[in-house]
């Protein structure tokens, strides 16, 4: 029996792949996620075969999700699927550690294949993300158009609204970690206002508006 974990924000959403999933003989979904802490807390709990897992969750994104499943179970494979095609995003889920890549729309054609081959720990990639993969590989891809890992997840939690204590807490370091981070991040931007972060963080799908 292979045992699948969902995080998607949106309950229809979840309720919709799971009944999809566990159509499938031998599958079973033993947990959900309703935001990106929760997927971590659950999946390191549960250990499933695979963690499906959306890119616009909140509190934590999907991409900074990947990357602590994969340093904190990593037995544990990830499928990302998500409504988003932006290049920088499928390119921040593979260097996050995610095997896999599905696109919400192609779900009828890819996903079974997709999870199938992640249980046997086999990249399932389709051909707009295998591009990607190549591009990054090949060392084609724009340096700097958009962040990636960590420093998107701090973008996302400050244009939410978190206060640096708050994202020290969701993160475990401290807030004077937290504060030398921002920082950063704001130089490498070139910004120099939350206002201004939070425009940022919407042109880029970080979050919604």
């Amino acid at each position: 029996m292979a045992h699948l974990l969902l995080a998607d924000d949106h309950e229809i959403v979840r309720c919709s792949l799971r009944d999809a999933l566990e159509n499938h003989h031998g599958w079973k979904v033993v947990g959900e996620a309703s935001n990106g802490k929760e997927a971590i807390q659950r999946t390191i709990a549960l250990k499933p075969d695979v963690a499906i897992v959306d890119y616009s969750l909140p509190l934590i994104n999907g991409i900074e999700v990947t990357r602590q499943i994969r340093q904190r179970a990593p037995s544990v494979e990830v499928l990302a699927f998500t409504m988003h095609d932006q290049d920088t995003l499928m390119k921040g889920f593979l260097h996050a550690g995610a095997r896999g890549y599905v696109l919400k729309t192609d779900a009828q054609r890819h996903l079974y294949a997709a999870v199938e081959a992640l249980i046997e720990h086999q990249p399932y990639l389709t051909n707009k993300a295998s591009e990607v993969l190549l591009q990054a590989v090949l060392g084609t891809c724009r340096a700097g158009d958009s962040l990636i890992g960590r420093d998107r997840a701090i973008v996302q939690l400050i244009a939410e609204g978190l206060t640096n204590k708050e994202m020290a807490s969701t993160f475990g370091v401290s807030v004077k970690s937290i504060e030398i981070e921002r920082a950063a991040v704001m130089r490498k931007l070139g910004l120099t206002s939350s206002a201004a972060l939070v425009r940022y963080a919407v042109r880029q799908n970080i979050v919604e508006p």
